[in-house]
């Protein structure tokens, strides 16, 4: 027991020591404003505040930028390119990480993805972020709540949108009773919990079963987004070479 409890000191002790080291608590603090709240202004200066904190690592920056990228890419007033520029002049990314800001747009940007991720766009997904902005959170650094989540929640209630999620057979009519979600591409330990928190919420009358390709840290997301957006630039510069070819011979 005594083993078990000193191991457990030792590894909190560290975490502590690490979140001290390197401003976690900002860096976390910004990532939730940027995911959850419309709020460009103060979400921008508190990335340039983390620019200049020398505390504060370039790659625990640059997950900052991506949710910036991903929110306001598409914004009049977006200052991403003076982000992406501001970030390289720091320094301290590695070769992939270099391009990551360009390769996420490509990925899962406004032109490339159908969810409505941030609750933006829906009417009634933005009244209840609103309303939820009103009644305040309980912790600023759980704020967040995954996409998933809200997707679960809808099917539930008979609410998903057949549009962008069709199915096989007749009109859903009762609750489900069993849902699997199979995430192709992964899934992260957030997802996990929000899964962890259905059940629990639903025990007895429903069972909803997580899954994926993968489970994911923040490494192997970059490493699979790459991998991805890599492959399709070279399959659609094989495909204009292919067509050059073909158009040629003809």
């Amino acid at each position: 027991m005594s083993g078990t409890v000193a191991k457990h000191v030792t590894l909190v002790s560290e975490l502590s020591r690490l979140v001290s080291a390197h401003n976690l608590l900002e860096v976390s603090e910004t990532e939730q404003q940027l995911a959850c709240q419309e709020e460009h202004s103060d979400s921008l200066q508190k990335i340039r505040n983390l620019m200049e904190d020398t505390k504060v690592r370039t790659s625990d920056i640059l997950r900052s930028v991506c949710l910036y990228a991903l929110r306001y890419e598409k914004s009049n007033s977006s200052e991403l390119n003076s982000l992406k520029n501001s970030l390289l002049k720091r320094g301290g990314l590695t070769e992939q990480q270099r391009d990551f800001v360009n390769k996420i747009c490509a990925y899962g940007g406004v032109k490339y993805r159908e969810a409505d991720l941030f609750l933006n766009q829906n009417a009634m997904a933005f009244t209840k972020r609103i309303l939820k902005g009103f009644k305040g959170v309980d912790n600023i650094y759980t704020q967040h709540t995954p996409l998933v989540k809200d997707l679960v929640e809808q099917l539930i209630k008979g609410r998903l949108k057949e549009t962008s999620f069709p199915f096989l057979g007749n009109t859903i009519k009762d609750r489900p009773q069993e849902i699997i979600v199979f995430m192709v591409g992964g899934i992260t330990y957030e997802e996990t919990l929000a899964i962890h928190n259905i059940n629990k919420a639903y025990a007895g009358n429903i069972k909803v079963i997580l899954g994926g390709t993968f489970l994911h840290n923040l490494k192997s997301f970059m490493d699979e987004v790459t991998t991805l957006v890599d492959a399709q630039k070279e399959y659609k510069t094989n495909l204009r070479a292919n067509l050059s070819s073909a158009m040629k011979d003809a």
